[in-house]
C-alpha cells in the first residue's frame, strides 16, 4: 500500500494514541508523548466525524484531566498543535490548556522529575502595530515565527507593512483570530539571515533580495490574498 508522508504521519499518530487509550483503560496515568498523541488524535477523529474546528478543539480539551496524566505532565503539555482535515479543508488546530492545571505531587508543590520553566525572557518591543480582520468563517491561528505577510489569505491587513515581519509574541506561542474578529497585533522583523523558506511559498528565499518583496506582492495578489495594494492587484491581472 502506497501512502503519502501525511498519511504515514497520521497512522503514526493514531498508533501512539491507541497505545495511550489502552494504557489509560488499564488505569495507567499517561506521560507527555501519550497525552499529546491522544489529544491530537481526538482532534483528527472529530474532524473525520464532520465536526467543525471549534467543536474538535473542545472535544480534545475534554479527553484528559489532571488525574489521567503523570505528575508534571499537565504543566508541560500546555498547548497541542495538529493539522487536521475538516470538511472545508485542512486546518491547524491549536488546543490550549488541553489538560488543565495539574497539582504537583512532590516537595514544594512540584512533581518529581517535572520540567521547570527557566527565567522568562521578554520579547523586544514591537516595531510596528497593524490591524487584522479575519474575514473567514473559521478561526485562524498564526504562530510566533510565521512570516506574517504570508498568513492566511482571508486575513485582511496591510501586507506591505507585514513583509519580513513576525508576531511580537514569545517563541512557540500563537495568536488566534476568531471568525469575523478584528484585533491589533505587534510585529518584529524576522532575524537571523532573513530567509523565508516554505510558509505559503510567496517568497522562498532571502527576504531582502532585490525585487523579492515586489515579486511576493505580485504572487499574493495573483492568489487572492487580502490586503494587497490595488496597483499590485492590477499588475497581477495583466
Amino acid at each position: 500500500m502506497r501512502l503519502t508522508p501525511t498519511e504515514r504521519d497520521r497512522l503514526l499518530l493514531f498508533g501512539a494514541a491507541e497505545l495511550a487509550r489502552a494504557r489509560k483503560a488499564r488505569g495507567l496515568r499517561l506521560n507527555v508523548p501519550e497525552a499529546t498523541a491522544l489529544i491530537a488524535d481526538t482532534v483528527c477523529e472529530a474532524a473525520r466525524d464532520g465536526a467543525r474546528l471549534a467543536e474538535a478543539i473542545e472535544r480534545a480539551r475534554a479527553v484528559l484531566g489532571p488525574d489521567d496524566v503523570l505528575p508534571g505532565v499537565a504543566d508541560v503539555v500546555t498547548e497541542v498543535h495538529v493539522e487536521a482535515v475538516f470538511d472545508d479543508g485542512s486546518r491547524l488546530a491549536v488546543v490550549s490548556d488541553p489538560i488543565g492545571a495539574g497539582e504537583g505531587a512532590g516537595l514544594g508543590g512540584e512533581a518529581p522529575g517535572a520540567l521547570l520553566p527557566g527565567p522568562a525572557h521578554a520579547e523586544p518591543a514591537p516595531v510596528a502595530t497593524i490591524a487584522v480582520h479575519n474575514t473567514a468563517t473559521v478561526p485562524v491561528s498564526v504562530t510566533s515565527h510565521f512570516h506574517f505577510f504570508e498568513a492566511n489569505p482571508r486575513l485582511d491587513f496591510d501586507r506591505v507593512a507585514a513583509y519580513g515581519m513576525r508576531l511580537a509574541v514569545p517563541a512557540g506561542s500563537s495568536v488566534r483570530f476568531g471568525p469575523g474578529e478584528s484585533a491589533e497585533v505587534g510585529l518584529l522583523p524576522i532575524g537571523g539571515e532573513r530567509i523565508a523558506i516554505g510558509f505559503a511559498g510567496l517568497v522562498d528565499g532571502p527576504l531582502d533580495a532585490p525585487g523579492a518583496r515586489e515579486e511576493a506582492l505580485r504572487r499574493a495578489a495573483a492568489c487572492g490574498y487580502l490586503g494587497i495594494p490595488e496597483t499590485t492587484e492590477q499588475e497581477a491581472e495583466r
